[in-house]
């Protein structure tokens, strides 16, 4: 039986590893590998940046430290993390709705959330492996796993300078999903990083948090700032947000490899109308009109608030006076996060075309 392998010889579970690499592909993953179930050879570096305090406000990562940098403390008895990788690649930006300021989201949130749709994908491959005689837990970048250090000793792909995995002919544009099972599956050989003296993907950084290469200040990451972060947006990292509303990829655009990429196959993750809305029309949306938008997409995790934080910011940046009343609107608003930065992008514009400038962080 592969549960039990201690003395099991590759030959007799190779086949098998065949099958499930198989079973992943028609599931719809675009990658299937195997790692063994070590400690992650960034471990170290990892608790390093956390001491650094590079998290920022994720104190979720600093809870889950040591599960992260022992498998066994997450599935004791792990022998192998199967790797699975989705292209969410979608191609160019859909076209813009209508006249109006428009801000820029991730391309991974363009469509369904990626969590949910992936973990619809690994139910029945972690069921083939029960049947295997295998124990799992399943994970899509929500459990305490370093799961870019298993990817690249899987050879799903090799670590970036912007931490970023990178695949030949991924490019950048995939999800990552693990399952740590008790099977004792060969391990796949890593790929050899292919980055060179390439720096476009730090140069590209609009806020400078690549501040050297593999070495990232989510602190300055205007993915942080626009996702993870839950209170005000620091003043000086406003203005380099520019347009951007729900994450960044500018240092995935800036990377060479993704002259590979194709467009994904998975239909859900299709760029739905709601992501190219006129900025100042996503300010009218009261809680239900927003859950119903966002309803199944990664956005919706940052709820109301920090999204209309988010478009505040980026009107603040490139709105103009066509946008006051809308701005003007959301400075009453109830909710304290949003009031103050509209107030703030009130006054931005109006330094912009009228020289006036009075803005303070209390409003």
């Amino acid at each position: 039986m592969i549960g039990a392998p201690s003395n099991t010889s590759i030959e007799n579970v190779e086949p098998v590893k065949r099958r499930i690499v198989t079973y992943a592909k028609t599931l719809g993953f675009d990658s299937c590998r195997i790692a063994r179930a070590a400690s992650p050879r960034h471990a170290e570096e990892f608790r390093g940046w956390l001491r650094a305090g590079a998290a920022g406000e994720m104190q979720w990562m600093d809870r889950g430290a040591e599960k992260r940098c022992d498998p066994q403390l997450v599935l004791p008895g792990v022998r192998s993390v199967v790797v699975v990788a989705l292209n969410y690649w979608q191609g160019d930006e859909p076209p813009r709705q209508s006249a109006g300021a428009q801000g820029r989201i991730a391309r991974y949130a363009w469509g369904d959330d990626y969590h949910d749709l992936m973990l619809e994908k690994l139910e029945p491959l972690s069921v083939f492996l029960r049947e295997l005689g295998g124990t799992q837990k399943c994970y899509v970048d929500t459990g305490p796993v370093l799961e870019r250090d298993h990817a690249a000793e899987a050879g799903t792909g090799w670590h970036g300078k912007s931490t970023m995995l990178i695949d030949r002919k991924l490019g950048t544009w995939f999800f990552l999903a693990e399952i740590l099972t008790t099977l004792d599956l060969p391990s796949d050989a890593p790929q050899e990083p292919r980055c060179g003296s390439c720096r476009r993907c730090i140069t590209a950084c609009p806020t400078g948090a690549i501040t050297e290469p593999h070495w990232l200040d989510a602190r300055r990451c205007i993915s942080y700032l626009t996702i993870e972060l839950k209170g005000s947006i620091p003043l000086e990292l406003r203005p380099l947000i520019g347009d951007r509303i729900y994450g960044c990829d500018d240092c995935l655009d800036a990377c060479p490899w993704n002259r590979f990429a194709s467009v994904s196959r998975e239909a859900t993750l299709a760029a739905r109308p709601a992501i190219r809305m006129p900025l100042r029309d996503y300010l009218a949306l009261d809680d239900a009109r927003f859950r119903d938008l966002f309803r199944r997409s990664p956005i919706k995790r940052i709820k109301r608030r920090g999204f209309l934080r988010n478009v505040c910011v980026a009107l603040g940046n490139i709105g103009d006076e066509g946008d006051l009343d809308a701005l003007e609107r959301a400075a009453a608003d109830p909710e304290p996060l949003i009031a103050e930065h509209a107030a703030w992008a009130i006054q931005e514009i109006r330094v912009r075309f009228l020289g006036q400038r009075n803005f303070s962080p209390s409003g």
